[in-house]
């Protein structure tokens, strides 16, 4: 007997990469190991010398095909083992070994838009649905598409051991929103991208697409962010940690904002619940901030910050080793 393992990648494609996957049969008592693939259809290497190699990081169930199927998210390395210059998760894992001692923590809000004939679903075929305003956490076939992807998704992410907290639907019609954590880097994002990953192959057999488009549409509508809850164990303990994070933070900003994804500059406007790109700024409970403190750290003196920069098409592993490499360095230097 055999089961199937679905190996899944993340490829080459710039500004913004694409995942891939594949099948593998797999023999009954044996565990999914290292695998390969055509690095030059993924834009990752040249067809004089394609082969790339596949490093499982996560093995989890497969929700969809059930059974003893299994989910294989990896990892690229170069046929010499090392790690591809597409690969964002090892320099991850080596932030979060090097500040492992402040246990760092991430939770990530990840809103994403669901797309159907070339516009938003649920959008007219001309013009447009009325103003943002009810779609926000709300309920009733006038406001809200998509819900039945959405709890689907949901399941699938329970039946696949991921840490996911919750959903809703976003301000803008046709556009939701999962939350994973709370976690440590790297695993933040093996559970985002495999998350992402299940969400698009559900919205596949709806006939849907997902777009993590920074701004999916032009105009008064709100863009697509993934909001990054970030603590450590100083922050957890006391305000001062709190207030030092986010002036190291704006110490840093060319850096993070060139990195938290593709479209960054036309998301961050300033309107639309977002600080300008080119304007750093923090405060409790402010979601035009940059940096927002959640009232209730305010209150308890003590705990998180949010990161409201990076953007629903940012790679995990990036916005978590730059927020570790930033807060964490800045503490380790005091």
């Amino acid at each position: 007997m055999s089961y199937q393992a679905e190996y899944i990648w993340i490829d080459g494609t710039k500004p913004s990469p694409l995942m891939r996957n594949k099948t593998r049969i797999i023999a009954d008592g044996v565990e999914p190991g290292i695998w390969g693939f055509d690095g030059s259809s993924t834009n990752q290497a040249p067809g004089s010398n394609s082969d790339c190699v596949l490093q499982p990081v996560l093995v989890c169930p497969d929700p969809i095909r059930g059974g003893e199927n299994l989910l294989v998210l990896c990892e690229v390395l170069t046929t010499d083992f090392e790690p591809h210059p597409s690969n964002t998760r090892a320099a991850c894992l080596a932030a979060a070994e090097l500040y492992a001692d402040q246990e760092p923590m991430f939770g990530i809000e990840q809103e994403y838009t669901f797309f159907q004939y070339g516009r938003p679903l649920g959008w007219p075929e001309n013009g447009f649905p009325a103003p943002q305003g009810p779609y926000y956490c709300g309920t009733g076939g006038e406001k809200i598409v998509g819900r039945e992807i959405v709890e689907e998704h949901t399941a699938a992410c329970i039946d696949a051991g991921l840490a996911i907290e919750g959903t809703n639907a976003e301000v803008m019609m046709g556009q939701w929103e999962f939350q994973i954590g709370v976690l440590a880097p790297p695993v933040i994002g093996d559970q985002i991208w495999m998350a992402r990953w299940l969400l698009a192959r559900i919205a596949e057999d709806h006939g849907v697409v997902v777009s993590f488009d920074a701004k999916p549409m032009d105009g008064d509508w709100n863009g697509a962010g993934a909001h990054t809850n970030f603590s450590t164990k100083a922050t957890r303990g006391n305000y001062d940690a709190i207030i030092a994070a986010c002036e190291a933070l704006g110490k840093n900003v060319d850096e993070h904002i060139s990195n938290y994804g593709d479209g960054i500059e036309r998301r961050l406007t300033g309107a639309h619940e977002t600080a300008r790109y080119d304007v750093f700024s923090y405060g409790p409970s402010d979601r035009g901030a940059s940096i927002r403190i959640p009232w209730h750290v305010v209150k308890a003196k003590k705990g998180y910050i949010e990161d409201r920069r990076p953007n629903a098409n940012a790679d995990p592993y990036v916005v978590s080793r730059l927020i570790v490499e930033t807060v964490c360095g800045a503490a380790a230097q005091d």
